[in-house]
């Protein structure tokens, strides 16, 4: 098989960049995905997507042991499906801050500033409550608040933050981030809308789109230093190859973008050859500048009468849901939020309060949420952290994961940072706002003692699923891809997602990476900047 364009990883990119190349219909696109279709009835009820982790639409990778947090295998969820983990994530819309895009810009990359960008989140959205000059209207991802259900804890979760000096905040995404509010979501009409739903299934009927799943990209076929196809097994059986006239896109996110290039003898000469790799391309930053946030539960028990998701899995509520798209189902697990600077002097924030109207011992394990007693977690999440690692091969096997070490809490200041954050969610648990709702402090049970916190967020610290940095875009000698997000070294081959970013941004990372390929799919077709901030033909 022949086409103009192959994209590995049908992910919050991949989706993308399959509808936007698509459009052109001289041209033939191939969609190849490691996972399955999007049939999963769970990942399209909003409120349920704890129950995707360790499925069967879930790589349910693994760190390995980090040092300096108990030394723990640390979970880290990515999906594998169409729509890969904007299918499986909490489908919070947050962009990030604005000088995170300026800082790329500024490291050697051209035409990926704030105002540069600010056009291609708007190329995506369609905002149901917000028509201004930060967001779009008429794209294909929706964009919401919560529609039919709102749980008290959410409404004293803002109310505290502004007794522990946190302003209100209506729009993260807007003028300014730091502030506490209510999300918006990539949902529609109750279900998750993830980039399969918004930019795939409105094209899937192209003829000039082909959509393959169950193909696991086993190597970038290269031939005189240019990227020509991809060898992959299909059904975990038959092994094939396919082939690219013009480009290969590699799709696959932060872990399979970098291992498919190691693969395929493109990265660090050395771990190449002891892992029995011939190397084709010393390109020393492949699967380097590993970075990512975490994020650590404190929570309370509720008050009778209070009523969150812990006890949401009703008849009346599968009721609403099914027959109307009502009800607390049609929520995100994750409710509100704040960014806030944990010292003066910061120029952004560096500290994000997730809150989620549920409590649990384990964030990513939908079994250890209680479904008879209520309750509700602050989730200090860790946004500029000074520790990075890698992604490495664990060998030449295609199959085998690969191996994952963030070196979490290596650099004691985000030990330091995270630990601010840990007291002001229990100051915000705490504070008056919540006097009414709480029954008792859950977790931590010895929440008043420093050194118990502490132990606490080591022992339950966890992912917040956002890696980035694994293939970056730039110009020094660590860098993988230019401004174009073509590989250094190696023509007709470019990467497009999360592993591009040269530093990950002050927010959750799903509409960043959406962005990237709407930017990507411009860059490919050679269309202007002008061009996409042009009203007219702005979703053209």
């Amino acid at each position: 098989m022949r086409f103009d364009y192959i994209i590995v990883g049908a992910g919050s990119a991949g989706c993308v960049l399959a509808n936007r190349l698509s459009e052109d219909p001289g041209v033939s696109v191939l969609l190849m995905e490691a996972g399955g279709k999007d049939r999963k009835l769970e990942i399209h009820v909003p409120a349920a997507y704890t129950k995707l982790h360790r499925s069967k639409v879930d790589w349910a990778y693994s760190t390995v042991p980090q040092a300096h947090v108990n030394h723990r295998r640390m979970f880290q969820p990515r999906g594998k499906t169409l729509g890969g983990s904007s299918s499986t994530n909490c489908m919070a819309y947050i962009r990030g801050n604005r000088l995170d895009y300026d800082d790329w810009e500024a490291q050697g990359n051209p035409g990926w500033g704030y105002d540069s960008v600010l056009p291609y989140f708007k190329k995506s959205e369609h905002n149901e409550q917000l028509n201004n000059e930060f967001h779009g209207q008429g794209g294909p991802l929706n964009v919401t608040r919560a529609q039919s259900w709102r749980s008290p804890y959410a409404e004293a979760f803002v109310q505290a933050c502004q007794t522990a000096g946190i302003a209100p905040n209506k729009d993260f995404n807007g003028a300014q981030q730091d502030g506490a509010g209510f999300f918006q979501f990539t949902i529609q009409n109750g279900q998750r809308c993830s980039t399969a739903r918004a930019f795939l299934r409105p094209v899937r009927q192209r003829p000039n789109l082909t959509i393959l799943t169950q193909a696991h990209s086993q190597k970038i076929i290269l031939e005189q230093g240019r990227a020509v196809g991809i060898a992959y097994l299909h059904k975990g059986r038959h092994q094939k190859e396919v082939r690219a006239e013009k480009e290969v896109i590699l799709s696959a996110g932060a872990f399979a973008s970098p291992q498919l290039l190691m693969l395929s003898g493109i990265g660090p000469q050395a771990h190449l050859e002891s892992v029995g790799i011939d190397p084709l391309l010393d390109l020393p930053g492949v699967g380097q500048n590993l970075q990512d946030h975490l994020i650590c539960g404190v929570s309370i028990l509720g008050n009778e009468g209070y009523k969150g998701l812990n006890t949401a899995e009703t008849l009346g509520n599968f009721a609403r849901f099914f027959l109307g798209k009502k009800g607390p189902l049609t929520n995100s697990p994750l409710e509100a939020n704040a960014f806030y600077r944990t010292q003066a002097g910061l120029d952004r924030p560096d500290m994000q309060l997730h809150f989620a109207p549920a409590h649990g011992t384990d964030m990513h394990d939908y079994d250890s949420f209680p479904k008879k007693v209520d309750g509700c977690t602050v989730l200090p999440t860790l946004l500029g952290p000074k520790s990075k690692g890698e992604v490495r091969l664990a060998s030449s096997d295609p199959m085998q994961a690969p191996l994952i070490d963030p070196r979490y809490f290596s650099e004691k200041e985000d030990l330091d940072t995270m630990m601010e954050g840990m007291k002001k969610a229990r100051e915000i648990l705490l504070s008056n706002a919540f006097d009414p709702l709480r029954k008792a402090f859950h977790f931590p049970q010895n929440y008043q003692d420093d050194q118990a916190l502490l132990e606490h967020m080591l022992e339950k610290v966890e992912t917040c699923y956002h890696p980035v940095g694994t293939c970056k875009m730039g110009q020094d000698e660590m860098a993988v891809v230019d401004e174009n997000l073509r590989l250094r070294g190696i023509s007709g081959l470019r990467v497009v997602d999360a592993s591009i970013m040269p530093d990950v941004v002050r927010g959750n990372t799903n509409a960043p990476v959406i962005m990237i390929a709407e930017k990507a799919a411009d860059l490919i077709k050679g269309r202007t900047l002008e061009q996409v901030a042009d009203k007219k033909t702005v979703n053209a």
